[in-house]
């Protein structure tokens, strides 16, 4: 446990405060955005906070120097994943610090990086920037990302929209200028019930749901054999799969109700929506079938994630920004997503470089080293000095 009376502006003490939130995707987050405001206002900062589709979830946008679009942007999201069924060695919302590791939910990814941001404040407001320095915090990052995407529909409407932005999931300091994107389905099958003795008295969900199946791995086969390739991604090429399926009731009865969930990862270049079209083609004569047997039989499709890849060109200037101020020679792939592609995708080029390793998020015992922080927190000066200050 960090004491409480430590000092206000340091990144672990703010941590401390940021993961004793319990921020797990399903529940609210607003306790921890009140705080987070108390806290800018203390220092003054201007802060607008936006709202999501549900009750008790916002995001927030602060801009230090001119109140106006431009300069640079550092964005994280403040929600996690759960910690139920999780073999933990302590209470995973108090943060406990050990051989230079601090242990905490979200510790890592990503409260560690926003902590950061949050205690540079005083530091920022001091170098008096000529551009605006932006703190972007989300919430639903780790479900669907809405909260990046209302946020931005909020400073495209007031005409706020940074210049650059630096994404802070954790990647140990080392840029990375792409990764995959995420687009994710739950479809769901209505058949009609009946006897198991007469098939053709029913329509059989699980039936169609099966042959739905055989057709998206045999399109993951696809993208293997012949899809587009991306060098520097794991594996190079956009791979789907079903990762969830129910339906039934008892083995008598013909099934009337099935549900799957899959997703695409497409690598930049692919266009998951389009394969999304292509499946709904694809499963048109199954829909067609079930229809036969009423006008609430067939297939229904939501998109439960739409997460774009990000893209940045090795030779853009902020990659080249990121690694004089890293020290790196990097500009690494990873597959798994980012709220990135989102600000790339409202006319903000971004990158992913933060604090921390991605192989200990959502793990128990999540931690980061107490380096990794000081990293951070030496990179946010920095950053925000080269891209702000007056020239």
């Amino acid at each position: 446990m960090i004491p409480k009376d430590a000092p206000r502006a340091d990144t672990v003490a703010i941590l401390d405060r940021l993961v004793s939130f319990d921020t797990t995707s399903r529940r609210p987050n607003a306790p921890l955005i009140d705080w987070i405001a108390a806290y800018l206002r203390d220092h003054d900062v201007p802060f607008t906070r936006s709202r999501g589709p549900e009750d008790g979830k916002w995001s927030l946008h602060a801009i230090i120097g001119p109140q106006t679009a431009g300069g640079i942007a550092f964005a994280g999201h403040v929600d996690c994943v759960p910690v139920d069924g999780q073999d933990w060695t302590h209470d995973p919302f108090t943060l406990r610090e050990e051989d230079g590791r601090l242990y905490a939910r979200g510790a890592a990814d990503m409260k560690g990086f926003v902590a950061a941001m949050l205690a540079a404040v005083p530091d920022l407001q001091a170098m008096q920037p000529a551009r605006p320095v932006h703190l972007l915090i989300t919430f639903d990052e780790e479900t669907t990302c809405d909260g990046a995407r209302h946020l931005m529909a909020d400073v495209l409407s007031r005409d706020q929209l940074p210049d650059l932005c630096v994404v802070g999931e954790p990647t140990l300091m080392s840029p990375i200028v792409a990764h995959k994107g995420r687009l994710a389905l739950r479809i769901t099958f209505t058949g009609r019930a009946g006897h198991s003795s007469n098939p053709d008295g029913g329509a059989n969900a699980l039936h169609a749901m099966g042959r739905a199946i055989a057709y998206i791995a045999d399109e993951a086969s696809r993208f293997a054999r012949e899809g587009c390739r991306a060098e520097g991604f794991v594996p190079p090429y956009t791979t789907m799969q079903v990762g969830l399926a129910s339906g039934g009731a008892i083995l008598n009865i013909i099934p009337e109700h099935a549900q799957l969930e899959m997703e695409w990862r497409p690598v930049p270049g692919d266009d998951a929506r389009a394969e999304t079209d292509r499946l709904q083609h694809a499963l048109a004569p199954l829909h067609d079938e079930l229809r036969r047997h009423g006008p609430d039989c067939g297939i229904r499709y939501e998109v439960i994630c739409d997460l774009p890849p990000l893209d940045l060109p090795t030779e853009h200037p902020l990659t080249d920004l990121t690694r004089q101020v890293t020290g790196s020679n990097a500009a690494g792939h990873v597959s798994y997503g980012t709220e990135a592609g989102i600000y790339q995708r409202a006319g903000m080029p971004a990158i992913v470089c933060g604090p921390g390793d991605i192989a200990q998020a959502h793990r128990p015992d999540e931690w980061i080293a107490r380096e990794q922080l000081d990293r951070c927190d030496r990179f946010l000066r920095a950053m925000a000095r080269k891209v702000c200050s007056a020239p």
